[in-house]
């Protein structure tokens, strides 16, 4: 490995730990949980680990007697900063409770453990991977656990180890694969515990006790600097509009922070185009408004953010998709044998009358996308949905018309962006940095204290290392039942934007003075060395969040 001037300085970086972590630890239980809804299904599909206490940890003067075991560890899903150091933070308690601990990295995640792949992690490899960005140490994999062959592997592979525990650092789809196989595990009374760890860029793993998804803060810090360059540059030139598409599949999370740090002329947030019913016309002819208010003063440019999961929260184009689902899943054999054109003359006829017309309005690719473009659980990839240059389009469409009837008179050349890849494999904040290795930490202890099916927390995250807290939230209590490939299936519950939590308050307090004035912050890049107020900020999300405690 080539090491760049930064990843060497940044090698020598050492994650602040909470107090509580520092030395020994107990486990002290909570209540009894739930799951967030469908109770009784949960508890008879989970029945092995269904209603576990919540867990803090406390220090403690003694410390249990364990002989040394083995412990592996994947990351999985999607890559997001911070990940190396949570195996960073995993190895050195294990190893600093007993040096005869051995760590094995599952190679390419969940595809690696079902194909039995692994590395043994040590001191010289770790070292290498401190306080970087990616998931280059061991690679990842989307494969989710769905057959009783696939989990008879895992257990094969875990058993051939002699492993103790497993780590799935992942988020809603991997940590759903690490409720599955903490419960197969229990079922089959092999004695090995699984432990979560909760990342994704998106930010929508949460719950009570986990305030943030590892990786949110140095994405959005990424892309919010990357923004900022973009709306300088709009205003140098006077002469764009920018529609920037943000990444954030089922949130706006994203977005609204990247709006929160450098005040765009307007963001969509998915979750209020829901709530208010609104149409992409709608849509449309908001940020066409204000495009021609922006013209009356002479600003012929501007910038425009848009959540990359959008198009299935319009509400009618939601209702679309819903069918669409029913549709292909209750006519799978009978399209395996057909053409794409002939399975779109079987869908159109199957459509209600309401949905053959919301499919026919919209463009002929977008429509394509929405039938054929799926990911392997069935969703709609919306990352390969250009809404930017759709809306863009529109925009323009509706403002010649308005030009042509004497109600606009500005200009309007657009510019396109899609920001995704660039922020998951960013070297991470100090903020993820500090972050990250606390919860690989405690991943660790809570294998100490022998707890399974919990998913790592460590909260109060914005405050002092002396006021953190953790402990492990059992997998469980955040489990849902959606519909997937025509079936209900169990999976971690994705917390969408609070629209009456303070974040988004801010926003809509001060969107309409954003939208004419040209009110654009330019964040500059990541900081990692310098004063506290520059270097180890929190995202505005999180700090307004916990602005009230």
């Amino acid at each position: 490995m080539i090491k760049s001037a930064l990843q060497i300085a940044r090698a020598s970086y050492q994650p602040k730990l909470p107090t509580v972590l520092r030395g020994n630890v107990k486990a002290i239980e909570g209540e009894i949980t739930q799951s967030m809804a469908d109770q009784e299904k949960l508890k008879e599909l989970f029945s092995n680990t269904y209603g576990l206490r919540s867990v803090r940890l406390e220090a403690t003067d003694e410390k249990t007697s364990l002989p040394p075991f083995n412990v592996g560890v994947m990351l999985s899903g999607g890559q997001a900063p911070g990940g190396h150091n949570v195996i960073a933070g995993l190895f050195d308690k294990l190893i600093s409770y007993n040096p005869g601990n051995r760590l094995f990295g599952i190679l390419m995640g969940p595809y690696g453990m079902i194909m039995h792949k692994d590395i043994e992690l040590t001191a010289d490899l770790i070292d290498e991977y401190r306080n970087t960005g990616g998931f280059d140490m061991l690679a990842t994999s989307r494969t989710k656990f769905e057959t009783e062959e696939q989990l008879e592997k895992c257990l094969d592979f875990a058993q051939e180890l002699n492993l103790k525990a497993v780590v799935v650092i992942g988020g809603d789809d991997s940590n759903t694969n690490a409720a599955i196989l903490a419960e197969y595990f229990a079922a089959h009374h092999s004695g090995i515990q699984v432990i979560g760890v909760p990342k994704t860029i998106d930010g929508d793993v949460r719950s009570e006790e986990i305030e943030a998804s590892f990786g949110f803060d140095t994405a959005t810090k990424v892309y919010s600097e990357i923004i900022g360059n973009i709306e300088r540059d709009s205003y140098s030139s006077c002469k764009y509009w920018h529609f920037v598409r943000l990444m954030g599949r089922s949130a706006s999370h994203i977005a609204l922070e990247c709006a929160l740090q450098t005040q765009p002329n307007y963001c969509i947030i998915s979750e209020e185009v829901q709530e208010k019913n609104k149409s992409l016309n709608d849509i449309v002819t908001e940020i066409a408004t204000v495009v021609a208010k922006r013209a009356e003063k002479g600003h012929n440019f501007g910038v425009v953010l848009i959540p990359e999961g959008l198009i299935e929260f319009i509400p009618s184009i939601g209702k679309l998709i819903d069918e669409l689902n029913d549709i292909l899943s209750m006519n799978t054999k009978e399209f395996a044998q057909k053409n794409q054109s002939e399975i779109k003359s079987i869908v159109f006829a199957k459509l209600s009358k309401e949905n053959s017309e919301n499919y026919t309005s919209l463009p002929e690719k977008v429509a394509s996308q929405l039938l054929f473009d799926r990911d392997p659980h069935g969703n709609v990839q919306v990352s390969k949905i250009e809404t930017e240059k759709l809306i863009s389009e529109m925009v323009g469409s509706l403002l010649k018309k308005w030009k042509e009837e004497g109600k606009y008179n500005g200009k309007f050349a657009r510019q396109h962006h899609f920001l995704g890849y660039e922020g998951r494999c960013a070297a991470p904040s100090n903020f993820d940095s500090n972050y990250c290795y606390a919860l690989g930490v405690t991943a660790s202890n809570l294998i100490l204290c022998g707890k399974s099916a919990y998913i790592a927390f460590v909260g109060n995250i914005t405050k002092s290392c002396e006021q953190q807290i953790a402990g492990g939230v059992p997998l469980t209590k955040l489990l849902d039942l959606v519909y997937r490939n025509g079936e209900e299936q169990a999976v971690i519950h994705r917390t969408l934007v609070n629209l009456n939590g303070l974040p988004f308050k801010k926003f809509e307090a001060n969107r309409d003075n954003w939208a004419i004035e040209t009110a654009f912050v330019y964040p500059g890049p990541i900081q990692f060395f310098g004063p506290d107020e520059i270097c180890n900020q929190p995202t505005k999300s999180l700090a307004l969040e916990h602005s009230k405690d």
